[in-house]
C-alpha cells in the first residue's frame, strides 16, 4: 500500500497556486505526475500524493518543475479569486472515485485529440509537400519540353540550311558542266551537220541517174511490169505458244543438267518442311523459311530474351527438324533460364542426328574430309 504524503507547503495569489512537494529520497525518474483542472496526483513510490483542488485550474498552461528534493507546481487558476484552501473539503469516497474516472476519461480525450491533431497536421504537411513536388516535377517537365522543342526547331533550321546549301552546289556543278560540254556540243553538231551534208549530196547524185535510167527504157517494159504486180495478201492471226519454264531465262541460255538439280533440291526442301500445316496459314512467306527464323532467334538470344528466342526456334524445328543448329540454339536458350533436363534433351538431339549424318557418308570419303580439315588447320597454325 503506498504511504499518503501530508507534509507539503503552499502559496497563492488571486491568479496562481504555488504548491511545493519533498520527494523525501525518491529518484527523480520514478516520479509520476498526472494532472487535470481539478485533480493533481504525484506518485513516487513508495509515497502517494493525491489533491482534488478547490477550484479548477489550466492545466496546459500549467507547471512542474521536479527538482532533486522536491517537485514545485505552478498551477494557474482559470478564474481569478483566492481559495480558502488547496483541496476540497468533506469529500467522501464516491465523489472522489468519481473526480478521478472523469479526470481519467478527460485526460484520455485530451491525448486522444491531440494525437489527431498531430496527424491532420502530418497529413496536411504530406499533402503541402506532395503538392510543391508535383509543382517541381511540372515544371521541370515544362523546362524539358521547352528544351525539345528548341532542339527540334534548331535541328530543322539547320537541315534546310543543309538541303539549301546542297542546292546551291548542285547549281554550280551543274553549270560547270555546262560550259565544258558547251565545246564539245557544238563539235557534235558540226558533225552532223557535215553528215547531213553528204548525206544530202548522195541522194541528189542517186536520184540524177535513176531519173537518167528511166528516160533511157522501154515504154513498153512499164505496162508489162504493172501487169506482173501481184495483188495484196490477205489479213491473217498467227498463234505462238511457249514452252512453259520455272526459270525465266531462255532455254538457250541456261543449263538444263544445273536447272534439274535446283529443282529437285527444292522439292525435297518443301518435302522436308511442314508448311502445309493449318497453322502456318497466316505466317509470311519470310516467316515460313528456317534459316530466317534461326537468325531472329540468334538476335533475341543477344537481346537476352531467351523465351521469345525458344519460340522462334520451336517454329523453325517444326518447319524443318533436321537442322541440328536450331537444337543447339534452344539448349542454350533453355540453359541461361535453368531448364536444365530441355537443355540435355535438345543436346542429345543434336548428337542423334549428327551421328545419322556421320553414318550417311562412306568411310573412306569421311577419312578424306576429315584429313583435309586437319591440313588446313595446321596450315592456319603455322
Amino acid at each position: 500500500m503506498p504511504v499518503q504524503v501530508s507534509d507539503y507547503s503552499w502559496q497563492q495569489t488571486e491568479t496562481a497556486v504555488f504548491l511545493s512537494l519533498p520527494l523525501r529520497g525518491v529518484c527523480i525518474r520514478d516520479a509520476d505526475v498526472f494532472c487535470t483542472e481539478t485533480y493533481l496526483k504525484v506518485n513516487h513510490p513508495p509515497f502517494l500524493f493525491e489533491v482534488f483542488l478547490y477550484a479548477p485550474i489550466d492545466d496546459e498552461s500549467s507547471k512542474a518543475k521536479i527538482g532533486d528534493d522536491a517537485i514545485v507546481f505552478t498551477l494557474y487558476k482559470k478564474e481569478a479569486a483566492m481559495w480558502e484552501t488547496l483541496s476540497l473539503s468533506g469529500v467522501d469516497k464516491e465523489t472522489m472515485q468519481r473526480i478521478r474516472e472523469k479526470s481519467i476519461l478527460q485526460a484520455q480525450e485530451t491525448a486522444r485529440e491531440a494525437t489527431e491533431a498531430r496527424a491532420t497536421a502530418k497529413r496536411e504537411d504530406q499533402k503541402y509537400a506532395l503538392s510543391v513536388m508535383m509543382k517541381i516535377d511540372e515544371e521541370k517537365r515544362k523546362n524539358i519540353e521547352a528544351m525539345k522543342e528548341n532542339e527540334r526547331i534548331k535541328a530543322t533550321k539547320e537541315l534546310e540550311a543543309w538541303k539549301e546549301h546542297q542546292k546551291e552546289a548542285e547549281q554550280k556543278k551543274m553549270q560547270k558542266e555546262e560550259k565544258f560540254c558547251q565545246p564539245e556540243k557544238q563539235v557534235k553538231e558540226e558533225k552532223k551537220m557535215l553528215k547531213n551534208k553528204k548525206s544530202l549530196s548522195r541522194n541528189l547524185a542517186a536520184r540524177n541517174l535513176a531519173t537518167k535510167g528511166i528516160n533511157s527504157e522501154n515504154i513498153f517494159s512499164e505496162k508489162l511490169k504493172e501487169d506482173n504486180v501481184p495483188g495484196p495478201r490477205s489479213v491473217g492471226n498467227i498463234k505462238i505458244s511457249f514452252t512453259p519454264r520455272v526459270f525465266p531465262t531462255a532455254l538457250r541460255e541456261s543449263q538444263v543438267a544445273e536447272e534439274e538439280e535446283w529443282l529437285h533440291k527444292q522439292a525435297e526442301a518443301r518435302r522436308t518442311m511442314n508448311t502445309d500445316i493449318p497453322e502456318f496459314s497466316d505466317l509470311k512467306e519470310e516467316e515460313k523459311n528456317p534459316e530466317w527464323l534461326k537468325d531472329k532467334g540468334n538476335k533475341l538470344f543477344a537481346t537476352e530474351n531467351y523465351l521469345a528466342a525458344i519460340n522462334a526456334y520451336n517454329l523453325a524445328i517444326r518447319l524443318n527438324n533436321k537442322i541440328p543448329l536450331l537444337y543447339l540454339n534452344r539448349a542454350a536458350c533453355h540453359l541461361k533460364l535453368k531448364n536444365l533436363h530441355k537443355a540435355i534433351e535438345d543436346s542429345s538431339k543434336v548428337f542423334w542426328i549428327m551421328k545419322l549424318h556421320l553414318r550417311s557418308i562412306h568411310p573412306t570419303k569421311l577419312y578424306k574430309m576429315m584429313l583435309r580439315r586437319f591440313e588446313i588447320s595446321f596450315k592456319e597454325q603455322n
